[in-house]
């Protein structure tokens, strides 16, 4: 579909000529995010806007024409999020990248959401500082995207998720009006919790166009570990035994054979033979600190069973151990060309569960697993690798998916940790939410955006139940 001239002329006006892409292989770079296989859906335009009034202005025009709108920051979510699936409008944060103001006395930041969180956190590093979120994606992404999202990644066991940095929000409602939630201040309780509403929401209830983030001190210091394991089930039972010791690490990063043997390809860690899983663990604070956590992870491991357990003996060493976390997910393309990338989360204490049914579905199914991701929080990466062309074995990967999500359901766990549902997942969230919650929460989309026009299609079952997710 075209656009009305009338309403070009309008948004032209609004952001400048140069701001309202048309060309179609302009549209076409917006047509997709990081989501596996998922369809392009190229937009009717894409509009960069570089203030609250111009996201205002726009928003209030897609009202009143009842416009779809899709808010979309670096286009790296894995659930299809930032995709136009009924056409209309791309909103592209991109132009409001700016740091507003980084107070050190108050430990927190302004910024918009344009800003890539890389960026972000080497700035606050800068003054002594520090913003713990790090999903993987994290030199891309960008701060809007986690708070749509709310973001996770490996420093979630200590540090929480994105939503325990926001403080408050500058937002865009559905009818173009600009409104402030939550304040300045560590402490708020005067009225409902918008913040929480808000982050998470995956651009179905506002654009948000401004952040103010709670920060932290900077630690002192680091050390990162090594733990080799000859079996999945001791690997997973050895990250309770940590919490259980009353360490809390940083990051409890997991990696199963099948993750191994794509990164040993690429970025080789030298492994014995027999490792059937690795555990990277980071420990920070001041350096009296990290030594004593340090030597506590050591024994817990070789208790719990680790064949081998190795410390970091520098900087470099420890950026080798991340950098090899970092390259799994591009080389388990080595394995299959094709991934159904799914981040179910657990108890602590189902662990060992979660990880053993995980493989026994995958074998059943006949399908390529790997699994690596978050234990310490209980977050496992899913990853079901297939041949698209292949139609039987697709069938049985969806199969599989949705017989992972049952289990994590069926272990009191949920079916996203950190990726949302967007598209890739609307099927499944029946398996996690009874018919009342999910007509509270259609409830509160309707109130706030009656007209369907944030980001619809998303989140929301088109059925109650189906096979395979809408790749």
């Amino acid at each position: 579909m075209t656009l009305e001239r009338g309403v070009r002329g309008e948004l032209q006006r609004i952001l400048g000529a140069a701001n309202v892409l048309l060309d179609p292989a302009q549209l076409l770079t917006y047509s997709y995010d990081a989501t596996p296989g998922a369809p392009r859906c190229p937009p009717e335009a894409v509009l960069l806007p570089e203030d609250t009034a111009q996201v205002a202005a726009v928003v209030g025009l897609a009202a009143r024409t009842r416009t779809p709108l899709v808010a979309r920051g670096a286009g790296t979510g894995m659930t299809g999020g930032a995709r136009a699936i009924r056409g209309g409008w791309v909103l592209s944060t991109q132009r409001l990248n700016r740091i507003l103001r980084i107070d050190l006395d108050n430990l927190q930041a302004v910024v918009q959401p344009g800003v890539v969180l890389k960026h972000f956190q080497e700035a606050v590093e800068d003054q002594g500082l520090f913003y713990p979120v790090d999903p993987q994606s994290l030199e891309a992404c960008t701060l809007g995207g986690n708070l749509a999202e709310n973001a996770g990644g490996p420093r979630a066991v200590k540090y929480g998720v994105t939503r325990q940095y926001v403080l408050a929000l500058e937002a865009v409602l559905a009818d173009g009006e600009i409104a402030r939630f939550g304040a300045r201040t560590l402490k708020s309780v005067a009225g409902y919790d918008m913040l929480s509403l808000l982050v998470g929401s995956e651009g179905t209830l506002g654009v948000i166009t401004e952040a103010t983030l709670r920060l932290l001190p900077a630690p002192a210091a680091r050390g990162t570990l090594l733990a080799c394991f000859e079996t999945l089930e001791g690997a997973a039972a050895a990250v309770g035994a940590t919490l259980r010791a009353g360490i809390v690490p940083a990051a409890i990063e997991f990696l199963d054979h099948a993750s191994l043997g794509a990164v040993e390809a690429v970025e080789p860690l030298g492994l014995p033979p027999g490792v059937a899983a690795v555990l990277v663990l980071e420990v920070d604070g001041s350096a009296p600190e990290v030594e004593r956590q340090a030597g506590a992870v050591r024994a817990v491991m070789a208790a719990a069973g680790a064949s081998r357990v190795e410390l970091a003996a520098s900087e470099a060493e420890a950026e080798r151990l991340w950098r090899a976390r970092r390259a799994l997910g591009p080389s388990l393309a080595r394995i299959a060309p094709h991934k159904l990338n799914e981040d179910i989360v657990v108890p602590i204490v189902r662990l060992p569960e979660a990880v053993a049914g995980v493989h026994r579905i995958a074998t059943e199914a006949r399908v390529a697993c790997a699994c690596f991701g978050h234990l310490g929080d209980g977050n496992i990466h899913v990853n079901i690798l297939v041949h698209p062309e292949d139609a039987g074995e697709m069938a049985r990967a969806g199969q599989a998916v949705r017989a992972t999500f049952e289990l994590a359901v069926a272990l009191g766990g949920s079916i996203s940790g950190e990726h949302g549902i967007g598209t890739a997942k609307q099927p499944f969230l029946g398996l996690e939410l009874g018919p009342r919650a999910m007509a509270a929460m259609r409830a509160v989309k309707a109130a706030l955006d009656p007209l369907d026009i944030l980001n619809p299609g998303k989140i929301f079952p088109v059925q109650d139940q189906a096979e395979v997710p809408p790749r």
